[in-house]
C-alpha cells in the first residue's frame, strides 16, 4: 500500500487502493489506480504515449549501465510523463552510513552543481532521511527549516523551495538509498505514485548491479591471486594471454597448423600481437630448437633490403669490406618471420618468391646458389589482396605466402580479453619494477574495457605499464580523465551506430513483410525475434506507427 507525506500540509493523504501488482510492464495489462478516491484512471490524454514512455525506462533499467548512466537515462525518458527540473538518485554507504550521490540529471542545459564535499552526506535531518526511514514517498513544496534542520538543507535552500519527491529505494534488506526529483509545480498523487513505481524498479535494477559488480571484484581477487601462484598458464601459448572465443579460434588454428610446416601469413591491425603469433607458430612446430630470425621489411632502406636477407659477397658494391650472411642462411633449419611483408618493394618481390618456392637463394654480388631449409611466416597490417589488384604486390607472391591465412582481431572484438591482459601486464610489469600492486579497481576495469584501443594490445601494455610507474601503494592508478572521456565517446559511437543499424534491418524486414509485424510471415518472423520485442523496438527507434 502506498501512502504519500505531504510535508507542505504537514497531513498524511489516506492510502490508495492499488491494483498495481508487478513491474512498469504490468501498466500493459491493467489501469492504474491511485490517488486518491474510488480508483480513478490516470488523466493523461495520451495514455499511448505514456506507456511508450515507461517502456523506454524498462529498456534502460535492462541495459546494464552504471548508476549514474542509468539514472540519467531513466530521467531523460521520466520528463516526458513527469516534467521535471533536475535529479539525482543517492545510494547508502554501509560503513560510513553515509549517503553516496551516484547520479545527478538536470534539464538545464548544465550540470546540477552540487560540491564535492557534499557528494557523500549524512541523511540525518533531510527529506531523503524520512523517505528511507519510512519506506514510502515524501513530497515537499516550498522550505520548511523547522522539520529539515540539517545544514545541506539550508545550503541548498534554492534546490529544495521547489517541489521535490523523494521516493526510497528499497532491496532484500531494506532501504538503501532514495530518488529525488525536483521541479516548480506541484507533484500531482498520480506523479507520485508512478515515481514509486520507478524507484521500484530502479532499486532492483541497482541491486542486481551492485551484486554483479561485488562478483566481478570478487573474480577479479581471485584472478589476480591466481596470476601470482601461476607463472604461466597451460592454456596460454606464447606468452599470449585470452579466453575470448576469437582469441581462443586464433589459439586452435596456430595449434593446427604450427607442426605441419606450411607458410602462413598472419593478418592484422598493428599492435594486436602478430610476432607474438609468429613465435608461438615456431615454438609449437619441430624446428622450435633452431633459429628464429626476425626481419622488419618496413625498417629497412629498400636499397639495403636484398643484402638484409640474402646477403652479399666482399666488394660486392661500394662499402661491401666482407662477406655478409643474409636472414635467410640465418634461418637455415629454423623459421624466418617477414615483418610488414606488405612494404617489400616490388623489384625484389621476384628474388623473394624464388627463394621462398625453391628454397635457394644467390648473395648480391655472387654466383652461387645456397640451398636453405626454412619455414615462411609473414605478416602484415595492409590488405594485401586489393594491394594485388592495385598492381602494388605481386599476385604469385601474395598466393605463396597466403597458403594458410590467419587473422588476429583487434582488441575491441575481443573486449571480455582486457581484464585479463590487464592484470597479466600488471603483473608483469609489476614484478619487473619490484612493485606490490594487489588490487584494480572495477570502474578502471570499466574503463579499460570499454575503450576501443586503436593500438591494441600494444597500447594497452603501454598504458598499464604507465600506471605501474606512477602507482603509489597497493591498488593500481591509472590517469582516468581523458582516457575515460575517450571511452565513453567511443562507446556512444559504437552504440549509435549499432542502433542505426539495427533500425535499418528492422525496417527492412517491414518492407518485405509488407508492414505486416506479426504472423509467420511477418517483420518479427523474418527478424528472430517476438512480435511485442519486434514493437517495443519499433517504440524505441521512433518507426512509423502504422505499423503498431
Amino acid at each position: 500500500m502506498t501512502s504519500v507525506v505531504n510535508i507542505a500540509s504537514g497531513a498524511g493523504v489516506a492510502p490508495a487502493k492499488e491494483t498495481y501488482h508487478g513491474d512498469l510492464w504490468a501498466f500493459r495489462r491493467q489501469k492504474l489506480h491511485v490517488l486518491p478516491g474510488a480508483g480513478a484512471e490516470l488523466p493523461w490524454a495520451d495514455e499511448r504515449d505514456r506507456m511508450h514512455a515507461l517502456f523506454d525506462i524498462t529498456d534502460a533499467l535492462q541495459s546494464g549501465r552504471h548508476t549514474g548512466e542509468l539514472f540519467s537515462s531513466i530521467s531523460e525518458r521520466l520528463r516526458p510523463v513527469i516534467n521535471h527540473v533536475s535529479g539525482s538518485v543517492s545510494l547508502l554507504d554501509k560503513a560510513t552510513g553515509k549517503l553516496q550521490i551516484a547520479g545527478v540529471d538536470s534539464s538545464l542545459g548544465r550540470e546540477l552543481r552540487i560540491d564535492e564535499e557534499d557528494s557523500s552526506f549524512s541523511p540525518e535531518g533531510l527529506p531523503i532521511a524520512e523517505a528511507m526511514s519510512s519506506g514510502k514517498p515524501v513530497v515537499t513544496c516550498g522550505l520548511d527549516f523547522q522539520r529539515f534542520p540539517s545544514p545541506l538543507y539550508r545550503k541548498y535552500a534554492d534546490l529544495f523551495s521547489a517541489s521535490g519527491c523523494w521516493t526510497p529505494l528499497i532491496g532484500r534488506y531494506g532501504s538503501f538509498g532514495a530518488m529525488a526529483i525536483h521541479r516548480e509545480e506541484p507533484f500531482t498523487d498520480d506523479e507520485v505514485n508512478l515515481l514509486v513505481h520507478v524507484s521500484r524498479q530502479l532499486a532492483l535494477a541497482v541491486e542486481n548491479s551492485i551484486a554483479y559488480g561485488e562478483l566481478a571484484a570478487m573474480k577479479d581477487r581471485l584472478a589476480t591471486e591466481t596470476l601470482c601462484l601461476e607463472e604461466e598458464s597451460d592454456q596460454n601459448v606464447s606468452g599470449m594471454v585470452g579466453e575470448s572465443p576469437a582469441f581462443q579460434e586464433v589459439l586452435r588454428n596456430i595449434r593446427v597448423v604450427a607442426p605441419t610446416g606450411a607458410t602462413v601469413l598472419v593478418q592484422g591491425e598493428t599492435g594486436t600481437g602478430k610476432e607474438l603469433i609468429a613465435q608461438a607458430l615456431h615454438e609449437l612446430s619441430d624446428r622450435s630448437k633452431q633459429p628464429f630470425v626476425k626481419v622488419n621489411c618496413a625498417a629497412i632502406p629498400a636499397t639495403l633490403l636484398e643484402s638484409e636477407l640474402f646477403g652479399h659477397e666482399k666488394g660486392s658494391f661500394t662499402g661491401a669490406f666482407a662477406q655478409k650472411i643474409g636472414k635467410f642462411e640465418m634461418a637455415h633449419k629454423g623459421t624466418l618471420f617477414l615483418d610488414e611483408i606488405g612494404e617489400m618493394p616490388l623489384e625484389l618481390q621476384p628474388k623473394l618468391l624464388r627463394a621462398i618456392q625453391e628454397q635457394e637463394l644467390e648473395r648480391v654480388g655472387g654466383n652461387r646458389t645456397i640451398h636453405v631449409d626454412i619455414r615462411i611466416v609473414a605478416a602484415t597490417n595492409r590488405d594485401l589482396k586489393q594491394m594485388v589488384e592495385e598492381g602494388k604486390f605481386r599476385s604469385d607472391l601474395y598466393y605463396r605466402l597466403n597458403v594458410f591465412p590467419l587473422t588476429v582481431p583487434p582488441l575491441r572484438e575481443r573486449r571480455e580479453d582486457i581484464p585479463v591482459l590487464t592484470r597479466y601486464f600488471v603483473q608483469k610489469h609489476a614484478q619487473r619494477m619490484g612493485r606490490n600492486i594487489e588490487t584494480i579497481a572495477a570502474s578502471t576495469l570499466e574503463a579499460l574495457t570499454r575503450y576501443d584501443w586503436p593500438g591494441n594490445i600494444r597500447e594497452l601494455q603501454n598504458v598499464l605499464e604507465r600506471a605501474v610507474i606512477l602507482t603509489q601503494g597497493t591498488s593500481l592508478q591509472v590517469g582516468m580523465s581523458e582516457f575515460v572521456a575517450k571511452a565513453d565517446t567511443l562507446y556512444r559511437r559504437t552504440s549509435e551506430a549499432s542502433q542505426a543499424s539495427e533500425r535499418e534491418r528492422i525496417l527492412k524486414a517491414l518492407e518485405e513483410a509488407n508492414g505486416q509485424v506479426g504472423g509467420p510471415d511477418g517483420a518479427a518472423a523474418r527478424l528472430g525475434l517476438k512480435r511485442t520485442t519486434l514493437q517495443n523496438r519499433m517504440r524505441k527507434y521512433m518507426i512509423a506507427r502504422q505499423y503498431l
